[in-house]
């Protein structure tokens, strides 16, 4: 199923992004534009200026900016990848994924539940899965972008693509979770479809990898599925292997 934009996107040009939340971009017509970045990472690889993005106009009367950056565009070696950098979708793409029952180790739930508070911590939960004969699932959706052509692992999607200790909070948080006798998942969601496996950016940020290796012995699983990226929608496509 694929989660469709509201209206057709606008295709323009990256003059700049900066103060991570706002971007310059240039429409044909040669007008300009500010759009709001809904991804609050380094974006590496995906906000070079003069590339091409896909914006979304805001109908909201209480915006402050008329576009919303919804996709980029990276140049691979195998070709240019349209890559969903809107990270408040994510949630949206695993939910209705799991609604149309399009990601089997998670199937079988009759309940399911939005950012629930849970743990030591005070975090809240992405997705939490309830049923009567089962124990509940925690599911923590991750947003991956990143692959890195000249990097280390080439044809990877990566994460983080920047240091997170808030993302270490959660594989905690998560861990806690299981040692109480609940199921916890880590999904990481790629939003693009160029990449043929999945691995952690250690160089990027080593406490993250130790953190989740810790939470992998702990009983914490890990999943990974990418998507197709258009300028009509985006749509849960298939699991990616872990190299982890």
């Amino acid at each position: 199923m694929t989660l469709r934009y509201p209206e057709p996107l606008i295709q323009a040009r990256l003059i700049k992004r900066y103060k991570r939340f706002l971007a310059d971009v240039a429409f044909p017509d040669g007008s300009e534009g500010i759009a709001h970045c809904g991804n609050p990472g380094s974006m590496m690889g995906l906000a070079d200026p003069g590339s091409s993005v896909w914006l979304s106009p805001n109908r909201n009367p209480t915006a402050k900016l008329a576009w919303r950056w919804e996709i980029a565009t990276q140049t691979c070696p195998d070709g240019p990848a349209a890559v969903g950098i809107n990270t408040n979708l994510a949630n949206r793409i695993v939910e209705s994924a799991l609604r149309t029952g399009q990601i089997k180790s998670l199937s079988g739930y009759s309940d399911m539940r939005r950012e629930v508070r849970y743990g030591r911590r005070n975090s809240r939960i992405d997705l939490l899965l309830e049923d009567a004969e089962r124990s509940p699932c925690y599911v923590e959706v991750k947003s991956v972008t990143l692959r890195r052509p000249d990097g280390p692992d080439p044809t990877a999607a990566q994460f983080p693509d920047a240091k997170t200790e808030r993302g270490a909070k959660h594989l905690a948080e998560l861990s806690d979770i299981v040692s109480e006798g609940a199921r916890a998942v880590m999904l990481y969601l790629v939003q693009r479809s160029d990449c043929t496996h999945f691995s952690l950016a250690q160089d990027i940020d080593p406490a993250y990898a130790v953190a989740f290796a810790q939470a992998k012995a702990a009983g914490v699983e890990a999943i990974c599925y990418d998507c197709i990226v258009t300028p009509e929608g985006i749509k849960l496509n298939s699991s990616v292997p872990l190299r982890v």
